[in-house]
């Protein structure tokens, strides 16, 4: 088994540091902006679009993760003092909140600039894919949202919290996001993707499939998640993954792909 005991900060001066989560979140965006980038200019669309979609995305992102993780994981608190929901710095972040937030911010984006929301999010899916399995690797750095204990020859002791073995859940998931990102960006070069909603609701079944399976290796995020049939991140898997199987449906249907405006 593996013993991990990596700080989570990568660089510190003084007050100053540099965390390994902030920086695989900012090389996440990055390389997210390049891609787009690319499928942009194959299509023809204009650069002039990409800066403020990227401010909307990075915006809906923290907001929707923050407000997410507040209203789904711990409401007492959050509502009882709200002024607390601001200081992100705490920590709690959650990525069905972060993927609602997603959602919203490229409605309002799409709405302004006169596009196809859909047309856009399946799109942007991509490389959202791709975020996920880097955030899921800041995790790891963070110690944080640990399996359960496991026996087994890949099990991590995180070393920060206890001596228990457990099931590296972060590197499962990040592994499913990074195959997830390699088969959506195939299948968009590939042509095979063209239907609109075709590659967000392929997006939407692997991720939130996937993660309504690896949510049984955790370790539940808050209390009262043991009194429920499932937990918070299942409950919340299941709608996405619905909406994700019509969408794919509905697309695999229809007889071509319509434009993006």
């Amino acid at each position: 088994m593996i013993h991990w005991n990596v700080s989570p900060e990568l660089l510190s001066i003084g007050s100053f540091s540099i965390r390994w989560y902030g920086l695989l979140f900012a090389i996440s965006f990055v390389l997210g902006f390049r891609i787009v980038q690319k499928m942009f200019a194959a299509e023809k669309v204009s650069e002039k679009h990409l800066d403020p979609l990227f401010i909307y995305m990075i915006v809906g992102t923290i907001g929707g993760a923050r407000v997410g993780h507040c209203l789904f994981y711990e409401p007492e608190i959050y509502l009882a003092d709200p002024i607390r929901i601001l200081k992100v710095w705490e920590g709690g972040l959650a990525s069905h909140g972060a993927a609602i937030g997603i959602f919203f911010a490229l409605f309002l984006y799409c709405r302004k600039h006169r596009l196809s929301w859909l047309w856009l999010v399946d799109r942007l899916c991509i490389t959202v894919a791709l975020a996920g399995g880097f955030i899921r690797l800041g995790n790891l750095f963070n110690s944080e949202i640990l399996g359960k204990p496991a026996e087994l020859p890949w099990s991590f002791v995180f070393t920060r919290i206890d001596a228990i073995p457990r099931h590296p859940t972060q590197l499962y998931e990040s592994l499913g996001y990074f195959a997830a990102f390699a088969l959506l960006y195939r299948l968009y070069w590939s042509g095979k993707g063209k239907r609109q909603g075709y590659l967000f609701g392929l997006f939407l079944m692997l991720i939130f499939g996937s993660r309504f399976v690896w949510e049984f290796f955790k370790e539940n995020q808050v209390a009262f998640e043991s009194s429920l049939p499932l937990n918070m991140g299942q409950l919340l898997s299941v709608p996405l993954v619905a909406l994700g199987a019509f969408l794919f449906a509905r697309a695999a249907r229809a007889p071509q792909a319509p434009g993006r405006s």
